[in-house]
C-alpha cells in the first residue's frame, strides 16, 4: 500500500486487478479541505487512460513490478524478443504490449522491460534517442518560409519531421515521448 501523496510519476498502482502506469501526477492543495493528487494513470494492459483523484492521507494499493534489462534482439512476427542482460534468457514481448515504441527499438541496445505477475506489461524507452536519418528528399534554401520542415524516415522506420537542412545519413536526437525532433547530433 502506498499513501496518495507518496504517488510519483512512474509509479504502478493496481486498480481493479489491473496495473496502471502513472503518467502525470499533480499535487493540489486548495486552501479549504484536504489535500490531494490528481492522477493520469495508462492501463499496462490494454493501454486505455484513467484519471483518478487521491486524498494525500488515504492509502491505495501499489504493484509489485520487477523490472529486467533487457537487450533487444529481433521480432518474430509476433513477438518482440529480448535477452536478458543478467540470466542470458529470452524475453518475450507480445507486439500489442510494444505498441507505438516499435520504431524505437533498434536491435542490440538495452531498454527497461517492466513485469507483473510474470508477465511482460511494458517496455521503457529512453525519453531522447539519436537517430540516423535513412530516407529524406533534398530542398534548395529559398524554397519555403523560415522554420519549414520536411518528414524523414529513420533506420528503426520512425518518421520524424525536421528542419529543412537535415540530410540522409545524418543523426538527429528525437523526444520519444512527444515523437519531435531536437537537435543535430555530431559525432
Amino acid at each position: 500500500m502506498i499513501r496518495g501523496g507518496d504517488i510519483g510519476k512512474g509509479t504502478v498502482l493496481l486498480n481493479k486487478g489491473t496495473p496502471y502506469l502513472v503518467v502525470e501526477r499533480e499535487f493540489v492543495n486548495p486552501g479549504k479541505g484536504a489535500a490531494f493528487a490528481r492522477v493520469k494513470m495508462k492501463n499496462l494492459r490494454d493501454g486505455s487512460v484513467l484519471t483518478q483523484t487521491i486524498k494525500t492521507a488515504d492509502t491505495v494499493e501499489d504493484a509489485t513490478v520487477d523490472s529486467h534489462d533487457g537487450q533487444y534482439q529481433y521480432n518474430d512476427g509476433e513477438n518482440y524478443v529480448f535477452m536478458d542482460t543478467e540470466s542470458f534468457e529470452q524475453i518475450m514481448v507480445s507486439e500489442d504490449t510494444v505498441g507505438d515504441k516499435k520504431n524505437y527499438l533498434r536491435e542490440g541496445d538495452a531498454y527497461e522491460i517492466l513485469i507483473w505477475e510474470n508477465e511482460p506489461i511494458d517496455v521503457k524507452i529512453p525519453t531522447k534517442m539519436v537517430f540516423v536519418v535513412a530516407e529524406s528528399e533534398n530542398y534548395v534554401r529559398g524554397d519555403t518560409v523560415s522554420g519549414a520542415t520536411k518528414p524523414v524516415v529513420t533506420e528503426t522506420g520512425l518518421v520524424v519531421r525536421v528542419p529543412l537542412f537535415i540530410k540522409q545519413g545524418e543523426k538527429i536526437m528525437v523526444n520519444t515521448e512527444t515523437n519531435e525532433y531536437q537537435e543535430r547530433v555530431n559525432s
